[in-house]
């Protein structure tokens, strides 16, 4: 991060920020629906996109819907189920292929039988996507996958990505990388230095989206990553955003940000 500042020559840099939501702006949770949103959150995130000319978005496997429904009333940029959905900064809604709709309520329509025999599983059917959740029953990943990749067999435009106690199906071509890219091209996101941050696997397509552009990617928590640098926790993100509104205030400001952070380390295990 010093060195975007550095680059900057003591000028506040102009940076689009993306974030992941489940892990990162808020805890992960037992199930989807049972994630404790603070109440702070939708506030902070408001004032974080204003500071930075509305240059902020949420890039989720979650739905749109679901976002919008936990930042009540905040409506940011989104682009929900990794990228296949996605809602511009001006509130324009890019709509889905209609097969790739069809197919994903297909594939979830196929895990019926492994719901029913075990009811501890979460399928999260979305526009576009489909979710299996294990994480209340950890030792069926094995049956999970082979029943996703079974359900998928038919679907050859769609692709199995892993997750935190996870498997997604998806459209193959759309990850958060490519959502990322997509924002990029767009006002008020274009011509900007990107910072991506996230704590899962599926993140590491816009940790790449965003260094290949020339900024950061930022790892939450442990693992092997692809991102330079990492943070502790959800908590350090909070305290991480706040610190980045502050580039706006002046070079003062940006000064202290390189120097005083200690939120943020640079990555040692790629």
């Amino acid at each position: 991060m010093s060195e975007l500042i550095a680059q900057s020559g003591g000028a506040a840099p102009l940076l689009a920020i993306f974030t992941d939501f489940d892990g990162t702006l808020v805890e992960i949770a037992e199930t989807p629906d049972a994630v404790d949103v603070p109440a702070h959150l939708a506030d902070q995130l408001d004032r974080t996109a204003r500071d930075f000319n509305h240059a902020f978005a949420v890039i989720t496997g979650r739905e749109i819907a679901d976002i919008d429904r936990f930042l009540a009333p905040l409506h940011l940029p989104v682009a929900g189920a990794h990228g296949a959905q996605r809602r511009r900064a001006d509130g324009t809604l890019l709509e889905l292929d209609a097969e790739i709709t069809g197919a994903a309520q297909s594939i979830a329509s196929a895990m019926a039988p492994l719901l029913e025999e075990h009811s501890e599983l979460i399928l999260e059917p979305k526009d576009g996507a489909v979710a299996l959740h294990y994480r209340q029953a950890p030792e069926l990943e094995e049956d999970c996958l082979l029943a996703m990749q079974a359900a998928i067999g038919k679907h050859p435009e769609f692709t199995l990505v892993p997750g935190k106690m996870v498997i997604e199906a998806r459209p193959a071509g759309f990850d958060k990388g490519s959502a990322l890219k997509a924002f990029m091209q767009e006002e008020p996101f274009a011509g900007r230095t990107p910072i991506f941050i996230g704590d899962d696997t599926t993140d590491e397509d816009g940790f790449r989206a965003a260094q290949e552009l020339g900024g950061v990617g930022i790892k939450l928590g442990p693992g092997k990553t692809i991102a330079r640098m990492r943070i502790a926790d959800v908590a350090s993100v909070y305290a991480l955003l706040e610190g980045l509104t502050q580039i706006v205030t002046g070079p003062q400001a940006t000064s202290n940000l390189a120097d005083e952070t200690p939120i943020l380390a640079e990555t040692t295990a790629h």
